[in-house]
């Protein structure tokens, strides 16, 4: 049997970055992927360029349960820790827009910078390599198809449940209900949403079109664009919402914030053009043309009465629409949920009933918003957690 101090599982942003920093403090550490590489969420991340981290990421920018507990590790491991190691391997990069920090060729990069930091720590790397079995006696004894293997500190990196088609699995919960942990309700998150039937008919028809809006659901909001789909909607400020909306709610837009409140529209009350007139030099002319034969009255706004373009006004601003669903783990960047803050340390990510067990990014209830907050959350829990296995 094979013993290390440390084994890894998962070999994505987080148990990367838990392994290289414990190996840097002389730990004996295994990383044991079970893909053929390491890395693939990462490879496919920010359009192949890899946004990897936020400048602003702070701990109003995530959802848990426990909404404070993400706040010590992002303290210790910030953005400007990380664009220093950027840096130090010579990595091009640029702000796209809000914080967003992505390199200028290719998310390759990251991977070779991690793979760079974990040879000089002398991290063994082990793909190809399927845990089929964890124990804990004395130590943590792993069966696997690479044989058994022994470690005193076992760290479970592996991720949620979206894109399955990267290799995603239960595997992390499964372990977090062996050792008896809780876990909250997990759902899709940065995910589209989908259309109810209302709405199907007349908008899947426009998919490809895009506008700014703001979208709130459950307290939350985001002003970003908005893409309609064939099946529903996407974009940036919808999958922002997305990681709040809860399954019967609805969604509401404001399908006009360039023109807040309802003072814009009814100052045009003694025109003799129509609402569809207005909106159409504001909308893309698809989107105007079928929202407005929905929802605007026809007639020239000067003999449309006031009480009827104030409920225009508030539409506009206030539109609801009440998804159906979303397109599920296959599309979501992110799992919502995971294994519960209150059963791990804050500062280790240690769990509290079962010393030398560790688990970290996207399998623990943190999610972030999109725009690189998820990669630094998986920076900063993996090196809180490599900073003491």
């Amino acid at each position: 049997m094979q013993r290390y101090d440390v084994i890894v599982i998962g070999g994505g942003a987080a148990g990367l970055m838990c392994a290289l920093t414990a190996g840097r403090r002389g730990r004996s550490v295994a990383l044991l992927e079970h893909n053929a590489r390491v890395g693939l969420k990462i490879a496919i991340s920010g359009g192949g360029r890899c946004n990897f981290t936020n400048l602003f990421a702070a701990p109003e920018n995530f959802l848990s349960a426990h909404p404070r507990f993400c706040a010590s590790a992002l303290a210790r491991y910030t953005p400007q820790d990380f664009i220093a190691l950027v840096e130090k391997h010579r990595i091009p990069f640029h702000e796209k827009k809000l914080g967003q920090l992505f390199c200028d060729f290719s998310s390759r990069q990251v991977i070779d910078m991690l793979l760079a930091e974990c040879a000089i720590a002398d991290v063994e790397i082990r793909c190809n390599c399927r845990v089929e079995s964890v124990e804990k006696r004395e130590h943590f004894s792993l069966g696997t198809n690479h044989g058994a293997l022994e470690c005193d500190s076992l760290v479970i990196a592996t991720g949620g449940l979206s894109l399955p088609r990267l290799g995603a699995s239960d595997f992390g919960y499964r372990i977090a209900k062996q050792f008896g942990l809780k876990l909250t309700t997990t759902r899709p998150g940065l995910v589209p949403l989908t259309f109810g039937d209302e709405d199907r008919a007349p908008f899947a028809p426009l998919s490809g079109v895009s506008l700014p809006v703001i979208a709130h659901a459950d307290g939350a909001s985001f002003s970003e664009a908005m893409l309609i789909t064939h099946r529903g909607l996407s974009g940036p400020a919808i999958l922002q919402v997305s990681s709040y909306w809860r399954d019967g709610a609805s969604v509401t837009l404001d399908l006009l914030p360039q023109h807040p409140g309802s003072d814009w529209l009814l100052a045009q009350r003694e025109s003799n053009r129509t609402a569809l007139d207005l909106l159409e030099r504001e909308w893309p002319a698809r989107f105007a043309a079928t929202w407005c034969a929905r929802f605007a009255p026809q007639r020239p706004l000067q003999q449309t009465r006031t009480a009827d373009l104030e409920r225009l006004a508030t539409l506009v601003h206030q539109w609801p629409i009440e998804p159906a669903g979303t397109e599920g783990y296959p599309k979501a960047e992110v799992t919502v949920g995971g294994v519960d803050t209150s059963e791990l340390s804050s500062k280790t990510m240690e769990a509290r009933r079962v010393p030398g067990l560790y688990f970290i990014g996207e399998v623990v209830d943190v999610t972030g918003w999109l725009g690189g907050y998820n990669f630094q959350w998986a920076w900063a829990s993996g090196h809180a957690a490599g900073e003491v296995v």
